[in-house]
């Protein structure tokens, strides 16, 4: 977990996105769960941003949620490709 950032972005414009971390796969354990609609988060301040439906703000962007507890990330892949 030590080469994963504090903190994490799926969206372009944020300065938390990191397109190449993002190739690789990044899975969040969030209290126990796998989540897959994490959109953003932060470990230390333990919490998470997940999609909202399909219900968009007046940017067109997503709505989301931001939900409060243990965020634990984790790639999905390492650095060869191969699956954890």
């Amino acid at each position: 977990m030590s080469e994963l950032p504090d903190r994490l972005s799926v969206n372009p414009k944020s300065p938390y996105y990191n397109e190449a971390l993002l190739s690789r796969g990044v899975g969040i354990k969030f209290n126990g769960q796998e989540k897959t609609n994490v959109e953003e988060y932060c470990a230390s301040e333990g919490w998470i941003r997940v999609t909202a439906g399909r219900s968009l703000d007046r940017f067109g962007n997503p709505m989301t949620i931001k939900l409060k507890g243990t965020v634990e990330p984790y790639l999905r892949h390492d650095a060869d490709g191969e699956t954890q």
